[in-house]
């Protein structure tokens, strides 16, 4: 977890050759399932452990950009709905509409700009 907090770590292969370096033996599987268990999540891109009482516990996982006017949201399976229903009952501006399935949720924008705010709002939304 400390290696999480310290430094952005994007992948599980980069993860498992840092903690291979600071002397604890790791394969990739045994990376994946420890990172499940723990609760880490990826947020930008990047391996982060969610706060406790944060959007993670509430069943958002993940923003990401796609394009220009598209934002892709992980959710814990079975809560894509719960969370779009949050997303679409906070009437946010910049957000044109979602459509959500068991676990991931497209949030359409109108472009680059509401995109990046739509993120951050949501984010605060969920935090």
């Amino acid at each position: 977890m400390s290696l999480i907090r310290a430094k952005p770590i994007g992948t599980q292969e980069e993860l498992r050759s840092l903690l291979e370096r600071a002397g604890v033996p790791a394969t990739q599987s045994s990376v994946s399932r420890d990172l499940e268990e723990l609760g880490v999540v990826k947020h930008h891109g990047h391996y982060t452990v969610p706060r406790a009482n944060g959007a993670a516990v509430r069943g958002l996982l993940s923003l990401d950009m796609a394009g220009e006017s598209l934002i892709v949201a992980r959710t814990e399976p079975g809560l894509a709905s719960a969370v779009a229903v949050n997303i679409d009952g906070a009437a946010m501006e910049e957000i044109v509409g979602t459509i959500a399935g068991e676990d991931t949720i497209f949030i359409a924008v109108n472009d680059r700009k509401a995109q990046r705010t739509a993120i951050k709002k949501v984010w605060d939304l969920f935090g």
